[in-house]
């Protein structure tokens, strides 16, 4: 069965462009216009991709509340930006929100399919089934079979690139992985701006567990280690 993209743009025309160039790619693709006919849609089926834009129709920030919304209701679900806007703002507070990726409308139809098909490969693996089920860091432990990492015994909603890159810096703890390292664990291309981003947001999941949480240290100039 084809996976299935969900593309969230107010402009017809370039939606249809969006729509035309995936399904020559194979994929199963649908369109909506705003956010409410959206979200009434992921009721009944979630999509395997969400591609928000964040400005739909009379709503500057629908794409971010979308995003907000999403999220919460599948924590999981591979979440991706698409829009004009390019601040480095929008970009940050994209990814606080819960995206995997974020692109502007300036990028050729080539470097995004490269990003989406990235995205699902990292889908594909992480529900791919290891030989090694448990990997164990203090309090923190990430089950491979049921692709969850707890910490003290707690469930992280982590997203997709989350995931890896929090199994990446664990796999080794005191090795500093650089952000070109992350980059390539979480087989993804993004800048160091949104690497940072990523941090930020994997630390502030795990404090809401535990406020003294300081496992993911910064070694500065070079990238991040795992302490235990």
């Amino acid at each position: 069965m084809p996976k299935r993209i969900a593309i969230i743009e107010d402009e017809l025309a370039i939606a249809q462009n969006y729509k035309e160039a995936l399904g020559r790619q194979g994929y199963d693709v649908v369109h909506y216009a705003d956010r409410a006919s959206a979200m009434t849609a992921f009721e009944s089926r979630l999509p395997d991709l969400a591609i928000i834009d964040i400005g739909l129709g009379d709503e500057p920030e629908g794409g971010f509340d979308l995003c907000r919304d999403l999220r919460a209701k599948a924590p999981q679900l591979p979440l991706m930006f698409l829009t004009a806007r390019d601040d480095e703002m929008d970009r940050i507070l994209g990814l606080r929100l819960g995206a995997d990726d974020y692109l502007t409308k300036d990028i050729s139809q080539v470097h995004m399919l490269a990003r989406i098909t990235a995205l699902f490969r990292r889908v594909d693996a992480l529900a791919t089934p290891v030989q090694r089920e448990h990997l164990e860091r203090g309090h923190l432990t990430i089950d491979q079979q049921s692709l969850q990492a707890r910490w003290q015994g707690e469930l992280l909603d982590l997203t997709v690139t989350e995931y890896w890159i929090v199994q990446a810096l664990a796999q080794h703890p005191g090795h500093v992985k650089n952000r070109q390292q992350l980059m390539d664990a979480a087989n993804v291309v993004l800048d160091d701006n949104t690497i940072t981003s990523h941090i930020k947001r994997i630390r502030k999941k795990f404090k809401a567990i535990d406020d003294s949480f300081n496992c993911i240290q910064t070694a500065y100039g070079m990238g991040y280690r795992w302490s235990i």
